[in-house]
């Protein structure tokens, strides 16, 4: 049996952010592995049209390289249509019965989860994950193992606003990362 520690999101693009959360996760719980899971169309967010699937999926490949314990789960991304969560652990438990799998979400989704497709069922499915964002409230009634990690001001939507103005995203993204969206022209004004 593993211990798999699935981070969901956008990933538009992924930042180090991402990176140190799903470190400090994999390291706090002892899990085997983490799985970034990339999401079609998240039903609490609209979807921007100027990066594609396949993009955010080259982008991630070049953040997680060289990290052994960092995997791409692209489950979400080839069913298309909305990413539920409860969809996905259902079909990923079906694939993996021997595994256990820890859903790692930021605070800012504790406040959601009364809201979450199916939640009642899920909590049962699958351990969820916190950690920590600043400016919102973990306190929940669904049971939640939060960890601790460095607190950071960095946001997917900001990095985006800093490339479309031409300001540094040094040290916010990793440098392939970088590479790839100069030699894609994304995110430009």
């Amino acid at each position: 049996m593993k211990k798999i520690g699935i981070l969901g999101g956008t990933f538009n693009p992924p930042h180090i952010g991402h990176l140190i959360i799903a470190n400090e996760v994999l390291d706090a719980l002892e899990l085997d592995e983490i799985r970034f899971m990339p999401n079609h169309v998240p039903p609490h967010k609209e979807k921007s049209e100027e990066v594609t699937d396949m993009d955010r999926l080259a982008m991630l490949e070049n953040a997680i390289a060289g990290n052994p314990s960092f995997y791409i789960e692209g489950i979400e991304i080839e069913r298309k249509g909305t990413s539920y969560t409860y969809d996905t652990i259902k079909l990923l438990k079906e694939l993996e019965p021997a595994n256990e799998f820890y859903f790692i979400i930021g605070a800012d989704m504790i406040e959601y989860l009364p809201n979450w497709h199916r939640i009642d069922e899920l909590v049962h499915m699958v351990n969820f994950v916190g950690v920590k964002r600043p400016g919102y409230n973990e306190n929940t009634l669904y049971p939640i193992t939060m960890v601790k990690v460095p607190q950071m001001f960095i946001s997917s939507s900001m990095i985006r606003r800093k490339l479309r103005t031409g300001k540094t995203v040094k040290y916010l993204i990793a440098d392939p990362v970088v590479k790839y969206i100069k030699g894609n022209g994304l995110y430009e004004s």
